[in-house]
């Protein structure tokens, strides 16, 4: 018994250390190492900044020449100052886009017969079926000025002249909620499917209508899916790249675009690795709140 609890204990130790070395070796290592590189001195050279330490010598030796000259040019130029504000207005719009149209689908589904949920659910995840890439280029397609939508608006009679609706905000917008919107729908489909019927029952036993009943009991059952969906959508959106740069067009200020054009175009990689460590950064304390938030409403979610 000793021997086997002793396998128990080693392989629960083993199941949980696993998660840990992942985080430690694929997020906390490179994160580190960006974070270096942010406070290194930008240079003509491979690599292309100054390293901060020195391997030569038989030793690690610290560099003089760190600073936090990168993170005051951010805050300096508008460039970058606009391309955040511009993405989290983009994130946040979008975020509450899918809110709005992926709570009534998360709903629906979860309300309908137990043999139509799962083709509904794979209704939902059927796009990933296909890559990512094709589908936003896809959207290209629709989208422009002779594309689909168009065509489409021009045969009913509805417009005269084609939209323009590509290299827009407004694409952007349309990419970004298409492509995220089954990351809002799965978490708020898990949480609604586990609420017991019978408390909207008893409701109705009150004498509360469907609306009242849908105020006062679904929708905070459901807060917990809701700050989930969130922030499985607004994390992505903040620095999504694709999606901008092919829907957007040149003129389309993201954070993702605004760090390949630092990283890629001008080889500044000191810069673009302040630019992420800020971004990151920035997105802390809002995510520690709403998760923060999530953990109060999973014990209300579980006593309910």
């Amino acid at each position: 018994m000793t021997a086997g609890r002793a396998k128990l204990d080693w392989g629960r130790r083993a199941v949980l250390t696993l998660p840990f070395v992942w985080l430690l070796a694929f997020f906390l290592l490179p994160f580190i190492i960006v974070a270096a590189i942010s406070l290194a001195e930008s240079r003509v050279g491979i690599p292309p900044y100054v390293p901060l330490f020195d391997w030569t010598q038989g030793g690690v030796w610290p560099a003089s020449h760190a600073s936090l000259d990168n993170f005051v040019q951010l805050f300096q130029d508008d460039l970058y100052v606009d391309a955040y504000l511009h993405s989290l207005s983009v994130a946040g719009i979008s975020t509450a886009i899918c809110l709005l149209i992926g709570y009534p689908m998360a709903l629906a589904i979860a309300r309908a017969a137990p043999a139509r949920r799962g083709p509904l659910l794979m209704l939902v995840v059927l796009p990933f079926w296909t890559s990512f890439l094709i589908r936003v280029y896809a959207w290209m397609g629709i989208l422009k000025d002779e594309g689909l939508l168009n065509s489409l608006l021009q045969g009913l009679g509805l417009i005269d002249q084609p939209l323009v609706i590509l290299n827009t905000d407004l694409a952007i917008y349309i990419g970004i909620v298409y492509s995220y919107l089954p990351f809002m729908i799965l978490p708020l489909y898990a949480t609604l499917e586990r609420q017991d019927p019978a408390l909207l029952e008893a409701a109705a036993d009150l004498g509360a209508r469907p609306w009242r009943a849908f105020l006062s009991v679904t929708l905070p059952l459901s807060l917990p899916g809701i700050v989930a969906g969130t922030l499985v959508v607004f994390i992505p959106a903040v620095g999504e790249y694709v999606i901008p740069d092919l829907l957007g067009g040149s003129g389309s200020n993201m954070l993702g675009k605004a760090l390949w054009d630092v990283f890629a175009m001008s080889r500044d990689w000191p810069t673009a690795a302040a630019l992420a460590v800020a971004m990151l950064a920035a997105l802390v304390l809002p995510l520690g709140l709403l998760n923060r938030l999530q953990r109060r409403l999973e014990p209300a979610e579980e006593g309910a």
